[in-house]
């Protein structure tokens, strides 16, 4: 799949509105996606949170902190197209 994300904007605590390469965009709750704990603890914080940036380099999203998430899940989730590994595609 990988479709790098090229836009990001926080919405409300929690929910992002991506918008990926191919022009799809979603608004996504990532409450029911991370668990807050470990890198992700600090952006438990609404404030934090909002910190998200889009890394060009790394094609997704990251907080300061060094927490990201994988743009294949973020895309499977704006899409509802499931993931496909590479030893799948043959």
């Amino acid at each position: 799949m990988l479709k790098d994300i090229v836009e990001v904007r926080p919405l409300t605590p929690y929910v992002l509105r991506l918008r990926f390469e191919d022009g799809v965009e979603a608004d996504i709750d990532l409450s029911s996606l991370i668990e807050f704990r470990g890198v992700f603890a600090p952006i438990q914080d609404p404030s934090e949170f909002a910190k998200v940036r889009v890394d060009a380099e790394l094609g997704t999203i990251v907080w300061p902190n060094g927490a990201d998430l994988d743009p294949d899940v973020l895309y499977s989730l704006a899409t509802g197209q499931p993931i496909v590994f590479e030893h799948q595609r043959a």
